[in-house]
């Protein structure tokens, strides 16, 4: 399923490229992040499952609790990761099954559960990190370091622009 819809964006994609006087520019501009969007995503998440057994979601959640060396709150969590604190509670409890993560109250407000990872936690995230972190440079191979220099400030704009837009969206 997941081939059909990188397959259907790859079509859109060609198609707008073959008439573009039917589409803005900024039309295929939002096609072309979404296929290379897309086509990573997969290829990551692929990955993670053929290579750890471990879902994106959990990868990312491990992330977070990687830059948080005392622990996070779920809720903080939920807010970092842009999901529900439902979905978070499903990624937490099935970590703390695997022994990856712990959670236990807050010392200042026991309502509030602060999740952090345990040592085999962190040791099998970093892991995972590299592996990740080679999978990029592979995707990547064809970019020298003059396009990366090149994209990174016309991506960082690009993505000002989204935001800007958004927040002006949802005053509206």
């Amino acid at each position: 399923m997941m081939d059909d819809r990188i397959n259907i964006l790859l079509d859109a994609e060609t198609r707008v490229g073959e008439r573009p006087d039917d589409h803005k520019t900024e039309l295929r501009l939002w096609l072309r992040l979404l296929t290379c969007t897309t086509l990573i995503e997969n290829d990551v998440r692929s990955r993670l499952r053929e290579e750890f057994d471990v879902t994106l979601p959990r990868f990312d959640l491990l992330a977070q609790l990687d830059r948080a060396p005392y622990g996070m709150a779920l809720g903080e969590l939920s807010q970092r990761m842009m999901v529900s604190n439902g979905n978070i509670t499903g990624l937490v409890d099935r970590l703390v099954e695997q022994r990856l993560i712990r959670r236990k109250p807050s010392p200042t407000d026991r309502r509030v559960q602060i999740v952090s990872l345990t040592a085999g936690g962190r040791r099998f995230f970093r892991t995972m990190a590299r592996a990740n972190a080679e999978w990029v440079g592979e995707i990547f191979a064809d970019l020298n370091k003059g396009d990366i220099e090149m994209l990174m400030p016309l991506l960082a704009k690009c993505k000002a622009s989204a935001r800007k837009a958004v927040r002006n969206g949802a005053a509206s």
